[in-house]
């Protein structure tokens, strides 16, 4: 079963030939064709990869120059984009057709190959090309982890062309230790809200801010675009040069954040971090490309530090976190005057919209427990000041907390000193 398994994806650039280069673009043409006429037949038909599959194939092998793996794969993803359109038409969302226009493409273990050398094998419309891995010199890069590791297996990765660079998203899967499949759902939630001014704001009043990474990826934009610009192979070079920075600088960044997040999770003891759901973040925030690789990247990194330390990760709806209420629950357009702030029209409470958010989001969790026929609905949500149930119930953390100034005023603590 795929909840038997602990998911990570590992990214890295590739060093790529003009020939290979040219192979790989081509793949990636076709695919998005596959991808398209797989949909276009099955669209309004059937949406089970069992269904689209033999409907699509032999015509996606006709019209296109990919293999058969690739066709199978390209059927597959079909399947997979016509079932989120479905499950978002039944959440009253207005849904289209969809159209494949995104520069990658999917890899398996029978169409990708890594090798011990740090070098990949990727079938093309052609012939196979074998890559080097462009991974940081240091030993201790992230990715090692898991490529050295006889625990992690590779499983489906995909392929991203950025810029006029190629990045391998490789996916690793290994299966989940006794104390992973027992983590509990219930319990101490942390609430944990992303964005562009903050990354990160958790309902403990964390905020790990965001202005000094938005500031340095518009930077690497703009040297992006005025290398590209220029095209010559000196400029090329510089612009690889400039990617690994990038990616170096983002990487620590995020691994500081997400070291913060677990560390908050840990000082309040909690079981649960809580993150809004990200498929549509980019929508929600206005984010970039950078901005919303940042977030999934964080995520991922957040949930295989907690789940270490045995803290489980969720996502739950994001519908309404930022204009809703964390103190009365009234939800209104008007409760958000501005980017940053929050006012409760009804309630008159006031707070940063962000950490606003951070509780909503945490809350959401601990109320979809009372529901769940799987948990106990004796979820609490951690603030600075304390944990509170949904009925309101309230418990003050001890003597060393700090008393949470964005938060109602609360029962009084045992030691009123504190």
């Amino acid at each position: 079963m795929a909840d038997d398994y602990v998911r990570r994806t590992a990214i890295t650039r590739l060093e790529v030939t003009d020939e290979q280069r040219d192979l790989l673009e081509d793949t990636i043409s076709e695919w998005k064709r596959g991808c398209q006429i797989a949909t276009d037949m099955a669209w309004g038909n059937c949406s089970a990869k069992s269904d689209v599959q033999p409907l699509a194939y032999d015509d996606v092998r006709e019209h296109t120059d990919l293999g058969s793996q690739h066709a199978i794969l390209a059927a597959h993803q079909a399947a997979q984009a016509i079932t989120g359109c479905i499950e978002r038409r039944s959440k009253g969302k207005k849904v289209s057709k969809p159209t494949f226009t995104a520069p990658t493409v999917r890899y398996d273990t029978r169409t990708m190959t890594l090798f011990d050398d740090d070098t990949v094998s990727l079938s093309t419309t052609e012939s196979r090309v074998r890559c080097d891995l462009a991974l940081p010199d240091a030993d201790d890069g992230y990715q090692r982890q898991y490529l050295d590791s006889d625990e992690w297996s590779v499983t489906e990765s995909t392929l991203t062309a950025r810029d006029g660079d190629y990045h391998l998203h490789i996916g690793f899967r290994r299966h989940k230790n006794d104390t992973e499949r027992n983590t509990a759902e219930d319990g101490t939630v942390l609430g944990v809200d992303l964005g562009i001014e903050n990354l990160a704001v958790t309902s403990t009043a964390y905020f790990f801010s965001g202005r000094e990474l938005t500031h340095n990826l518009r930077e690497f934009e703009k040297v992006r675009a005025g290398l590209q610009q220029t095209g010559t192979r000196s400029a090329h070079r510089t612009l690889e040069q400039s990617s690994d920075r990038e990616l170096r600088y983002v990487r620590d960044v995020l691994h500081r954040a997400s070291n913060a997040i677990v560390d908050e999770a840990l000082r309040y003891d909690c079981d649960v971090i809580v993150f809004e759901d990200l498929t549509h973040i980019r929508d929600r925030t206005g984010a970039s490309w950078g901005h919303k690789w940042a977030f999934r990247t964080l995520y991922e990194q957040v949930e295989y530090k907690a789940e270490a330390e045995g803290i489980s990760v969720k996502q739950v709806g994001s519908a309404y976190t930022s204009k809703r209420c964390a103190e009365c629950g009234f939800t209104a357009d008007e409760n958000r005057p501005t980017r940053n702030d929050f006012r409760c029209v009804k309630c008159e409470s006031e707070a940063n919209a962000d950490y606003n958010a951070a509780k909503n989001i945490g809350m959401r969790y601990v109320r979809r427990g009372q529901q769940s026929s799987r948990r106990t609905g004796n979820s609490q949500l951690a603030l600075q000041s304390g944990t509170v149930m949904p009925s309101g119930g309230f418990t003050a953390h001890p003597e060393g907390f700090e008393a949470e100034f964005m938060d109602k005023p609360h029962p009084p603590r045992a030691n009123p000193s504190g």
